[in-house]
């Protein structure tokens, strides 16, 4: 996720943040936060995190423009050592030229996102972090009730975005004219002893009710599904995109970054690295046994012993679980879900501005597998999915062969689930 505000949030709050560093004159803050010439420097290379000791602290959120040449700390999941090395030699050198032109920040809000199910528990700490990116111009919330509060609320934060509510059926239309990304949390959580599968009939529904609107309001918007089961409300919402005409297998996602975001910090903590620094790829779905963390292909390098995989496997594929037990019955994950899915739509955001290095793990359509959706890297871009990075798949140990496929029956009945009830609607219609 994108640093909303550099001067009043400090940056383990933002450990996920990805900026990407080009070979033209500029390198952005999410795309939407430019510096000056200096920035050709850097190397074409990947994204990367920053933290900026100004002198001229940055008041407030709405109004970045009061850059000064300060001092660059980089702690990035992605960021090579010479390219940080040569980001700080950037400012080092722009720090003693104080006669120089300064360089200020400017944001570039001009997108349209609407979260459908805002009042709920991972609509509302959503609704607050995508609130603070400057990438979006409009927060379009939608519930079937509460929902005015909520944004009464947010709109009290001075970020750029105007927030709207839109309250029941009659509205969703409204709420959903001109949108760019569409994120779908609706749905009911997960309690104790119920499996994702508990979920499904009510979930389904709303599920597909909520993208008959998109496709008939915004056919061309990025959608985010992240009401569960994931795995079944995905193919769901792709049959219904096929039945109005509007399907694009490129705008589909569902969102399994809690997955990445769940490895990334469960691995740090055990090998005892810093977390910025970890990166780990997770494939397949996004439930039980089909999420699959690839920590063979860890970034940076690191061993593992047979013991400490299956460990830390078993753990990632149950994280969910460990909160709702935690919880005992008060709720499921809905602020790491939230901040993840905060995470996937900066990204979206990032590649619909133009940024042309930005990579996530989603569960999309692919010909990875021989199964029609799967979970893996792609690299986002305007028109949403440009590429699936195979090379994950490849060279994998023992072990993640063995759990990948045993993980493909159980995904595959899934997706027959989310088609066959699409299906059995159209008929009974």
């Amino acid at each position: 996720m994108l640093l909303p505000s550099l001067s009043c949030l400090p940056l383990e709050t933002f450990q996920e943040c990805e900026m990407a560093a080009t070979s033209a004159t500029t390198f952005s803050v999410g795309s939407a936060i430019s510096f000056g010439p200096k920035a050709s420097q850097l190397p074409h290379s990947k994204p990367f995190g920053v933290r900026f000791n100004s002198k001229n602290s940055l008041a407030n959120f709405s109004g970045l423009k009061a850059a000064t040449f300060g001092s660059c700390e980089s702690e990035t999941s992605f960021m090579s050592k010479e390219t940080a090395q040569a980001l700080r030699s950037s400012f080092a050198q722009n720090a003693q030229k104080p006669n120089q032109t300064q360089y200020g920040l400017q944001p570039q809000a001009s997108f349209k996102v609407a979260i459908l199910g805002a009042a709920g528990g991972i609509g509302q700490p959503l609704a607050l972090l995508v609130k603070m990116s400057p990438l979006v111009s409009a927060l379009h919330l939608y519930d079937i009730a509460n929902v005015k509060g909520v944004a009464a609320d947010l709109s009290h934060c001075n970020t750029p975005s105007q927030v709207l509510d839109y309250t029941g059926a009659s509205e969703l239309a409204n709420c959903l004219k001109g949108v760019n990304v569409v994120v779908i949390p609706a749905g009911v959580p997960r309690k104790p002893g119920m499996t994702r599968d508990d979920l499904f009939n009510i979930n389904a529904n709303i599920v597909k009710t909520l993208v008959e609107a998109v496709a008939e309001n915004c056919p061309d918007a990025f959608i985010h599904i992240i009401s569960n089961p994931v795995n079944s409300t995905v193919p769901i919402a792709a049959e219904v995109l096929k039945q109005k005409g509007v399907y694009d297998p490129k705008k589909l996602f569902g969102v399994t970054t809690l997955d990445v975001v769940r490895a990334n910090t469960f691995v740090a903590q055990k090998k005892n690295l810093k977390l910025i620094d970890v990166d780990v790829p997770v494939i397949g779905g996004h439930a039980g046994i089909t999420i699959l963390p690839l920590l063979s292909k860890t970034k940076p390098s690191v061993s593992f012993t047979d013991e400490e995989v299956e460990e830390l496997t078993v753990r990632i594929q149950n994280a969910g679980t460990e909160v709702v037990e935690a919880k005992a019955g008060a709720g499921s994950a809905t602020l790491s879900m939230a901040y993840a899915a905060a995470r996937f739509v900066e990204s979206s955001l990032r590649a619909l501005d133009g940024d042309g290095d930005v990579y996530e793990c989603a569960y999309v359509e692919s010909n990875l597998t021989e199964l029609p959706l799967f979970a893996s890297r792609v690299k986002l871009g305007r028109k949403g999915v440009e590429a699936l990075i195979s090379s994950d798949l490849q060279g994998l140990t023992e072990y993640e062969q063995k759990a990948l496929d045993a993980l493909k029956p159980e995904l595959k009945g899934s997706i027959e689930k989310g088609i066959a009830f699409v299906q059995k609607q159209a008929v009974t219609a």
